[in-house]
């Protein structure tokens, strides 16, 4: 009996047998993500928030890790035998780089903790994992999210049964009177709020930023109201106007922060490495004490083991490079963002001039940096809409809606330029008009 016979007499699984999360549609958004490029490839692009990749040479690879291993036998004085089994032997749960991470964090953003406070994991999205696992106990805890809000965060909590209330977004991200209110009604509703998770710089995906005035209100808060932050900063080198804001963790004085962190768009998304700082400290019923970021590693010990030595090994190797100063070593790439984000602004304005825009309802934010702007529509930016634009006009981009709790963004899509030229770019926004024009003009819309 071939496959395609044992296959029809095997039984199916029923997905009401499965986790409900397999059925949120938040869980196909990431996917969507990261397909959607190949399901087009001769579409322009502004869909993913990929880093350009125009700095990547092969042979880099062999450099990051001959600088690692050099660092380990110069600096620190290890023996070629103890290289070795760094590279090729599972490693400490917690990470092998985090001595270097946590010098440049201290060099680029302000940030002093221990090493020791500085958990390594297999990409941010690990990071999430494992600190919403170790800090959502209860049913009642409930996680506060902007919206609109990253669909990895939202997913995560999904996969954990964890309930999540929405914080509307306004132009200036998550507003601090918002999340008080938020907060109340979370308890008037007889849950927990537990923590925020917010994107205070060039967020995914509105691009929105928040005020210094306003990041210190919302510490104020989290004092006040026992509330902890989960702080996402995968974007703040890349300024495109005005001077970078200090992370809330650089604020941080009680340590309500857990700063989230990744080498995807700073380094080598290839390489999967991400970070928690965990610096709180975890006080046991025996009175033992300890740092989250040893609670963390627990987890961590039964999900991915510990992270890859051979990629932490080529980002300690680039960390080594610069200096533990990778704001410095971005100098080309915040340039080249700087460049793309001007020109998707200056594109915008050219094909939709202030006239051309009002008569046809069409409106976009202008963020300060970052990967990211959104575009008001006036037709239903949805799958049958975006498969029409990327088959007949060329142009793909991300429905909005794919990144709220609450019913929003139908008329609203993201688009990314980071990945692109400014000749994509350009051509692209030609594209994208045609294809508004068009839907425009349709009976539905």
């Amino acid at each position: 009996m071939d496959d395609t016979a044992l296959a029809a007499h095997a039984p199916a699984l029923s997905l009401d047998d499965l986790h409900a999360s397999l059925t949120d549609p938040v869980l196909d958004a990431m996917n969507f993500l990261n397909e959607v490029v190949a399901r087009f490839p001769d579409a322009l692009s502004f869909a993913p928030g990929r880093p350009r990749e125009g700095g990547f040479q092969v042979a880099d690879l062999t450099r990051y890790l001959q600088a690692y291993t050099d660092h380990l036998e110069r600096d620190l004085g290890w023996s070629p035998d103890r290289v070795r089994t760094q590279l090729f032997q599972y490693g400490r749960t917690n990470g092998i780089i985090h001595d270097l991470v946590a010098r440049t964090l201290a060099n680029d953003e302000q940030i002093h903790v221990s090493p020791q406070a500085v958990v390594v994991t297999t990409g941010c999205q690990e990071a999430m994992l494992l600190t919403l696992r170790a800090l959502f106990a209860r049913p009642e805890d409930t996680l506060l999210v902007s919206s609109p809000c990253y669909v990895g965060v939202t997913g995560a909590a999904r996969l954990l049964d964890i309930a999540v209330r929405p914080v509307p977004e306004g132009p200036d991200g998550p507003d601090p009177a918002a999340i008080l209110t938020a907060v109340h009604r979370t308890r008037a509703a007889g849950g927990r709020p537990r923590a925020l998770y917010v994107v205070p710089d060039f967020a995914n995906p509105s691009g929105a930023s928040m005020s210094g005035p306003a990041r210190e209100r919302l510490l104020e808060i989290a004092e006040a109201e026992d509330l902890l932050i989960l702080e996402d900063d995968p974007y703040g080198f890349f300024v495109r106007a005005g001077s970078p804001r200090l992370t809330l963790k650089a604020l941080d004085r009680g340590r309500r922060v857990l700063h989230l962190g990744s080498f995807a768009k700073t380094a080598l998304p290839g390489a999967r490495v991400g970070y928690v700082v965990a610096d709180q400290e975890v006080v046991g019923p025996t009175g033992r004490r300890s740092l989250l970021a040893d609670e963390l590693s627990k987890i961590k010990s039964m999900t991915t083991v510990n992270t890859s030595a051979v990629a932490q090994a080529v980002i300690g190797g680039l960390l080594v490079e610069s200096g533990c100063r990778l704001r410095a070593a971005n100098a080309e790439s915040i340039a080249a963002y700087r460049t793309n984000l001007d020109t998707l602004l200056a594109e915008l304005d050219r094909h939709l001039p202030a006239e051309r825009r009002q008569a046809l309802g069409v409106r976009w934010n202008e963020p300060d940096g970052g990967f990211f702007l959104v575009l008001d529509v006036p037709f239903a930016a949805d799958g049958k809409a975006l498969e029409h634009s990327a088959r007949s006009f060329g142009v793909l981009w991300t429905p909005m809606s794919d990144f709220y709790l609450d019913g929003g963004g139908r008329n609203q899509l993201r688009l990314s330029c980071s990945a692109l030229s400014p000749s994509q770019i350009t051509e692209g926004v030609r594209r994208l008009t045609g294809f508004i024009e068009a839907q425009a003009r349709e009976p539905a819309a």
